[in-house]
């Protein structure tokens, strides 16, 4: 195999070739060199390289959600669109942005709120999260409880193929039938079927008032609560179920529900009241505002993806399971494990401080038991070796097979990190 760097140097400048410690990558992830292309001809120039020599590619953005997804194996390069981070062009009028991979999200915040605009997601990291690693790993966060998941906002895709061939579909309008749906396809497949160079979403408009609903008490009274929050006519942007420990961690005593409402002043208020009519006397709210209710969220998010590196051995995981199942599995969970999920979809994270294969297998088996999901994203390398990181027993992986064998016949693009080893 010709040494990677140098085959590099005849398609990229040498600024572009970084040494495999530029990034903070995984134990697993041994590549002989990392890659930051400038531009998406660069990018395509890169793959036809790799395609070349039959090199073995992961791309990543900044490379926070590297060790996110299964083991990769035998890789030779990282592929990093960290310098594709421009804007391409924000239709303010029709409330669309287009803008290259590698933008990240707290970036683009400020620039879209200087017009009374956002992108509806939350996800994790979301200091270092890029547009396109938001997209590879499906981390939409709280906000889809109003706004959907990302296969609701994305409208347009721009990627490179296993061979260096650049593939679009959708476009930047919102109304748009144009080709085949390639945007949910990409949409959480953890760069397995191509490198994603260029993303349009639909934005949405900033809203006058923002409150949080903080309401604590024990399981059964909670459960109770927030199935009757889902039939009611209140419609939350976000809606939390936080674990014990979670709530603890904020300040907060026992289980907690968390409702955000944001719109107009008078809209507010009437929501957060008809809300509070609904807590019974076992149960305790507190409203928040203004900092108070910025603080909160962010809380949640850092206490579930802290940025230290500090617990080497904690483990993070993506769950999912019916609603009205949600707290009877918390109420199940080992003590002090810090949870969230999102009460319309029953999808949330879950922080295990450690755990061994068992533990990992029992929780597992407390969402599969319910046609749920437990699906390991950050975790030691021993326990990642042990146990399946995707647990999938559904019937779709000889489709899944297919569709990798189409888009990445030489199996050279995250090999071993999606469902089934793929």
């Amino acid at each position: 195999m010709a040494n990677v760097a140098d085959a590099l140097g005849t398609v990229v400048g040498s600024d572009c070739i970084l040494s495999p410690t530029a990034l903070d990558l995984p134990e697993y992830l041994t590549p002989q060199a990392i890659v930051c292309p400038t531009t998406e001809a660069e990018l395509a120039a890169v793959m036809t390289c790799a395609h070349k020599h039959r090199w073995r590619v992961v791309p990543c953005g900044s490379g926070s959600k590297l060790s996110w997804g299964g083991l990769g194996t035998g890789v030779d390069l990282v592929v990093s669109t960290a310098r594709l981070n421009q804007v391409i062009d924000h239709a303010v009028g029709d409330m669309t942005l287009t803008a290259q991979a590698g933008a990240k999200l707290a970036d683009l915040t400020p620039r879209l709120a200087t017009h009374n605009q956002f992108l509806a997601v939350d996800p994790a990291y979301p200091e270092r999260a890029t547009l396109g690693g938001i997209v590879a790993t499906a981390d939409t966060g709280s906000l889809r409880q109003r706004y959907g998941g990302l296969r609701d906002m994305l409208i347009g895709i721009s990627f490179v193929r296993f061979d260096g061939a650049i593939a679009k579909a959708g476009g930047r309008v919102v109304k748009n039938v144009a080709g085949y749906d390639l945007m949910k396809l990409l949409t959480g497949s953890y760069g397995t079927l191509g490198v994603i160079s260029q993303l349009t979403f639909r934005l949405y408009p900033g809203q006058d008032t923002s409150k949080t609903v903080v309401v604590t008490g024990a399981a059964g009274e909670m459960e109770a609560l927030v199935n009757a929050l889902r039939l009611s006519p209140l419609t939350p942007v976000a809606l939390d179920i936080l674990s014990p420990a979670l709530a603890s961690y904020l300040g907060y005593g026992d289980f907690a529900l968390v409702a955000r409402f944001q719109s107009i002043a008078p809209g507010v208020d009437e929501q957060v009241e008809a809300l509070l009519a609904m807590v019974g006397p076992a149960l305790s709210a507190q409203v928040l505002q203004g900092a108070e209710d910025e603080q909160i969220w962010a809380g949640v998010g850092a206490a579930l993806f802290p940025v230290s590196e500090e617990q080497n051995e904690a483990i993070a995981a993506k769950v999912g399971l019916p609603p009205a199942k949600v707290v009877a599995w918390l109420a199940q969970l080992p003590s002090g494990s810090l949870a969230r999920i999102h009460g319309g979809s029953g999808i949330g994270t879950v922080r295990l401080a450690a755990a061994t294969a068992d533990v990992v297998k029992d929780l597992r088996k407390g969402c599969t038991t319910n046609q749920g999901y437990f699906t390991l994203l950050e975790a030691p390398l021993s326990l990642k070796k042990s146990v399946d990181v995707w647990g999938y027993s559904g019937n779709a992986l000889s489709v899944m097979q297919a569709i990798k064998a189409q888009f990445d016949p030489y199996n050279g693009l995250s090999p071993g990190r999606f469902v089934g080893g793929l």
